[in-house]
């Protein structure tokens, strides 16, 4: 306990880097800048620019897709896809700015207005080198950013989302060659066209080995296959998995992996489930509530089905902690991390405390388990349920700093739906334990 050293995320040396290289693209651009006196220049130089950041935060977006495990496991997940998020929503801003000012710019050249914006597009398509590649690809961002919008994402399907959230590839791949092309920053700079080789390049190369060679391997390795499935509760299952020296996988307890079983109806579903118990060497387990299709249909899966993982991933494991005294608070199935981080996390009796929210006691999956290892370890073991009249329990700032005096010396680890993580969140907060040490990850990616 003496040597709790917090791993501390990489997150600000790499938002650093990325404002750096931001900085250095607008530095490309002035350098390359002749004059904007006149409003034609202007508009032509702000097409340039816009285009210039666009094609680098395509990078950035690619590059958070890769699954890089210094990100994945440092960073977590939830923080990169949030990160993908909003790096994809100002690429598409940029593109779309940079085709309506460098297409009205061509037809102020051209002597045309701007109300024949759409024929210059139209013409420049057709006249210049890998316009019509870039064309496609700029549709194929519009299309993936529409049906990224919040409240239309939740109307789609998760497997058809996530199938045409793959033509990101595809597009960034089509408007790539139209900037070495058409862009004069390259024409005129030998050095900026071979950084924008390298940097492309190496986010290319980052996707082929996590994302395609990396799980082969570990897949070849590993030899995963679905051992037994155990009804929890009612809706929640336990999916054991065998294999092949699985302890060497390096997942830690907190970690998830995106799995993929290989049977009818599944085989081109992947989905992030947490590991439910410590990893052994010829077994894992998750355990699953059905809330859509794939999770309800693994009840249903036959013994000896193959199994395809990807991972581990997840930042909310044992290196985040920086106390002695940690508190873990799960919301419904958001109990599967936090049951292994409760099973695992070093501490001495009276250290751990386990605050388990559900809607009712039948709703507490794997709740022997819990109570087991509560009584061998000394740790505590509390649950929250609603009342046979319905009503919600109090988890309040005051409701907490009851149960927990001194709650504002603990770390807290913390697993469940939005809503539910926002409310205890806001309590923590109120009764005093700083925002540094509230540990929490989504998987609703």
């Amino acid at each position: 306990m003496r040597r709790i050293r917090p791993r501390r995320s990489p997150a600000v040396p790499l938002l650093i880097a990325v404002w750096a290289g931001a900085a250095a693209v607008l530095w490309l651009w002035w350098n390359n800048t002749p004059s904007i006196a006149d409003n034609n220049s202007r508009i032509l130089n702000a097409g340039r620019i816009t285009g210039l950041l666009a094609g680098y935060l395509m990078a950035l977006v690619v590059l958070q897709m890769a699954r890089v495990p210094a990100l994945e496991r440092r960073v977590g997940s939830d923080r990169v896809a949030r990160w993908h998020a909003m790096t994809g929503r100002y690429t598409i801003c940029l593109v779309l700015a940079h085709l309506f000012l460098t297409m009205w710019g061509y037809a102020l050249q051209s002597g045309k207005g701007l109300g024949q914006i759409v024929q210059q597009t139209v013409d420049s398509v057709n006249q210049l080198p890998d316009m019509g590649k870039a064309a496609i690809g700029t549709g194929l961002l519009v299309l993936i950013g529409f049906i990224s919008v919040g409240w239309l994402r939740r109307l789609i399907p998760y497997d058809t989302w996530y199938h045409v959230h793959l033509l990101t590839y595809a597009a960034v791949f089509l408007t790539f060659w139209h900037q070495l092309s058409t862009g004069n920053d390259f024409a005129v700079e030998p050095v900026a066209k071979t950084v924008w080789y390298g940097l492309y390049g190496s986010v290319t190369a980052l996707v082929v080995w996590y994302r395609i060679l990396s799980p082969i391997r570990l897949n070849l390795k590993h030899r995963m296959r679905v051992q037994a499935v155990i009804e929890e509760t009612p809706g929640i299952v336990s999916v054991l998995i065998s294999g092949r020296k699985l302890h060497r996988m390096g997942a830690e307890a907190g970690q998830f992996f995106r799995w993929r079983f290989l049977a009818p109806g599944m085989r081109f579903s992947s989905h992030p489930y947490s590991l439910s118990a410590s990893p052994r060497p010829n077994m894992l387990r998750i355990t699953v509530k059905a809330i859509g299709d794939h999770s309800a249909a693994l009840r249903d899966l036959k013994p000896g089905t193959r199994v395809w993982a990807e991972g581990p991933y997840g930042a909310l494991t044992a290196a985040k902690r920086s106390r002695g005294k940690v508190l873990l608070v799960a919301g419904g199935v958001g109990i599967t991390p936090m049951r292994t981080l409760f099973e695992t996390l070093p501490g001495a009796s009276g250290d751990l405390t386990l605050l388990y929210r559900a809607n009712t006691t039948q709703d507490l999956a794997l709740w022997d388990e819990l109570a087991a290892i509560s009584k061998e370890r000394g740790a505590r073991l509390m649950y929250a349920v609603n009342s046979p009249e319905g009503e919600r329990p109090d988890i309040s700032a005051d409701s907490l700093r009851r149960k927990l005096p001194d709650i504002d010396d603990h770390d807290v680890f913390m697993c469940g739906p939005p809503g539910f993580a926002q409310e205890v969140y806001a309590a923590l907060r109120g009764a005093g334990v700083p925002a540094r040490r509230i540990h929490h990850e989504s998987f609703e990616m």
